[in-house]
């Protein structure tokens, strides 16, 4: 733990300015044993620290926005053989011994520039040591963009930092009761968040993948949507219905708040907001597909509309614009099949000689593209389409 003294910010060539609003604030620094051997696994370890510390409200604002800084020491040897210099010895830092000299990046506030500075500075130790140079102890800058890391100043050793003791300071201890009381108020950290959601018995039953993008989202506010959604669209539902939800209530849910609705955000180049389309009325989205009373289609249709600022309540969309579903019969599915199959023998064979099955959900995708609006179901669609090609 330590207080903050001075922000600095670098003007080339030669000004350097201070900023003094954040002086005495409180800082925690976290130290890592020299054991990361590749950049992208440095990069893993800050966004995987961070994550923890939101979490327990430790650190409220994203890199970007100053709420974590990194510092990197790198170091280079050749894999598997300890490092000696000139003098037939190498460096120790923590315990471990044989390592190269290391030096120390600055300020990096992104989890690109941490990745980037390391294998920047890996590159150009590696150059200077084969053209039978030494490394200096320094500490560097980078900035984004750049492709060198640049000397700041050379590295001071231990000894030369001059800290004093300082008597007004006592010593800080934690007690085991302080321990338990926190233990018991801290909420849900990740991995057991990525646990309730990627269960199946008992849990949401989200991919991993999916999963860890919702817990990252926008500093916890679209997990705390999803939540409210999921709850929702439970009540929507009789048991009867959520027994016929493919994947489980939660892993649909899931696949709305962060596909469909991220799409429209990213289209709209905006941030998340709640209000925008509020989880009841995703919940009631969802269930209209459920409770066949839309398409899938006309689903993410109506989102979109939801989105874009329609204050009419789902019902009275669905009512009023002519979207309820208008269910063809298996004649019709059969009939507009067979048609796609006789126009697409190519297909066919890649699925039935080559097995491409995957490629049936082509013939889905063309159902439901030249079929009525609002008429086409893709889970009938595919069902028919396999029944036609003959594939289970």
């Amino acid at each position: 733990m330590e207080q903050d003294t001075a922000k600095t910010l670098q003007q080339p060539p030669s000004t350097a300015l201070l900023d003094f609003n954040r002086v005495s604030h409180p800082l925690i620094e976290i130290i890592t044993m020299p054991c990361i051997h590749h950049p992208a696994t440095a990069a893993a370890c800050v966004r995987k620290l961070q994550a923890l510390l939101r979490a327990v409200g430790a650190c409220t604002r994203g890199m970007e926005l100053g709420g974590l800084r990194c510092d990197v020491n790198v170091s280079v040897r050749k894999r598997h053989e300890p490092f000696t210099d000139a003098g037939g010895k190498g460096h120790e830092y923590a315990g471990v011994k044989g390592l190269g000299q290391r030096t120390e990046i600055k300020n990096l506030s992104s989890l690109r520039a941490v990745e980037d500075a390391i294998v920047a500075e890996r590159d150009r130790q590696i150059r200077i040591l084969e053209a039978g140079g030494v490394i200096e102890g320094e500490t560097r800058g980078w900035a984004l963009g750049s492709t060198e890391t640049r000397r700041l100043r050379g590295k001071e050793g231990e000894v030369d930092y001059r800290y004093m003791p300082d008597p007004d300071l006592a010593p800080v201890l934690v007690g085991e009761g302080l321990l338990d009381r926190m233990r018991e108020s801290m909420p849900r950290l990740p991995d057991e968040l990525l646990d309730v959601l990627t269960g199946e018995d008992g849990g949401y039953g989200m991919s991993i993948k999916d999963a860890k993008t919702l817990i990252g989202m926008d500093e916890g506010e679209r997990l705390e949507y999803y939540f409210e959604a999921v709850e929702r669209l439970g009540g929507l539902l009789t048991n009867e219905e959520r027994k016929m939800v493919r994947g489980g209530v939660g892993r649909v849910v899931g696949n709305w708040v962060v596909h469909e609705l991220t799409g429209l955000l990213t289209s709209a180049d905006v941030q998340f907001d709640p209000t925008r389309v509020s989880a009841g009325n995703l919940a009631s989205i969802i269930a209209s597909v459920v409770k066949r009373e839309v398409t899938g289609t006309t689903a993410k249709s109506l989102l979109a509309t939801v989105f874009a600022g329609d204050e009419r309540s789902v019902e009275q969309i669905i009512e009023e614009d002519n979207l309820r579903l208008r269910p063809m019969g298996d004649e019709e599915y059969v009939a507009m099949g067979k048609s796609l199959v006789e126009e697409n023998p190519e297909m066919v064979r890649a699925i039935k000689v080559k097995g491409q099955k995957g490629k049936i959900m082509w013939f889905v995708g063309q159902m439901l593209k030249i079929g009525e609006e609002g008429r086409v179901e893709a889970k009938r669609a595919e069902e028919t389409m396999r029944k036609l090609v003959d594939i289970e």
